[in-house]
């Protein structure tokens, strides 16, 4: 699967998660959850663990999790084109990140680099964000695949990472050797020498990839003031409804100490709850990827023949 794909079906998850908790607590390797709450805890236990692949083998009924895994090997067959320069730069990257005494080296040649732009932009920084984050938040409105619920969300969440972000110590010298610290340490766990290496992955390898990459984000953003644990630690969750297989939560958590609220949809599928969101997206996935005519290097190939079909 494309990471621009797999990201589409995440996020109406993530955003799920970090606005959610709940009273009860299942068996988080099982699928979804006895109760709308138990399986948004289960979710969070394993995000929080960065376990991005037991995240989906949870979030997702057994039949939709098969056809996940499935439709992967699809999307690792569709031509990805690497340019010789794409290539020679994020090998060259790689390179630094994780060769001998990298940390040091690294840290020598971002110091003065800090200085000059504390210098040059400290006082423009805070609004050079605001207008950043004003042009995010038209992207968000723009965005045609999310709901108007979900765009609510994102904006609330942005009206509280903007101020953030304008007074976070950016130059700060002893915070950026600790950042730098975190993406060596990160890149050498990743060990990835090559663009290609990213295409040639099974789901199994990309999702542990994926789970180093989170850990490390979580680390880089602690060090800045932004806790992702905290933040899902806080989150408490009450019932509005739940009839006919559908539930509504509402949702109450802190961000950077600021009260935030929501509400989120799951729906029962086999006695078990799931986010309604994660499903419809997934789902919406898989349907588009079985209308595209398959690459003929696939053509006779059982695992990439292999899809399970759908439950309604």
């Amino acid at each position: 699967m494309r990471l621009h794909t797999l990201r589409h079906a995440l996020l109406p998850l993530f955003a799920a998660l970090l606005l959610s908790a709940c009273h009860g607590k299942d068996d988080a390797t099982q699928p979804g959850g006895s109760t709308p709450e138990a399986a948004v805890q289960g979710s969070i236990d394993l995000l929080k663990a960065s376990d991005i692949n037991g995240l989906l083998k949870h979030a997702l009924p057994p039949a939709d999790y098969a056809n996940l895994r499935a439709d992967w090997i699809r999307h690792q067959q569709d031509p990805q084109a690497i340019t010789a320069e794409d290539r020679a730069k994020f090998t060259e990257t790689m390179q630094e990140l994780t060769g001998p005494d990298a940390e040091n080296k690294l840290y020598g040649e971002l110091q003065p680099k800090l200085t000059m732009l504390e210098q040059q932009y400290k006082d423009q920084l805070p609004v050079l964000i605001s207008v950043g984050e004003a042009f995010v938040k038209n992207g968000v409105a723009q965005n045609k695949s999310l709901t108007e619920a979900q765009k609510a969300q994102t904006s609330s969440v942005l009206d509280v990472l903007g101020p953030w972000a304008q007074q976070t110590p950016w130059f700060d010298q002893a915070k950026a050797k600790q950042a730098v610290g975190v993406a060596v340490t990160t890149a050498r766990k990743l060990d990835l020498k090559t663009p290609d290496q990213l295409h040639a992955m099974d789901f199994d390898t990309a999702m542990a990839k994926y789970s180093t990459g989170i850990t490390g984000i979580k680390q880089l953003l602690a060090i800045y003031g932004l806790s992702v644990d905290d933040t899902l630690n806080s989150v408490k969750l009450s019932p509005v409804s739940n009839t006919n297989g559908h539930a509504v939560v509402k949702i109450d958590y802190t961000l950077l100490g600021k009260p935030l609220s929501n509400e989120s949809t799951l729906v029962q599928q086999d006695g078990r709850w799931y986010s309604e969101d994660m499903l419809n997206n997934v789902r919406k996935s898989h349907q588009q990827l079985g209308a595209q005519p398959r690459p003929a290097s696939s053509i006779g190939a059982p695992a990439a023949a292999a899809t399970v079909a759908t439950k309604d």
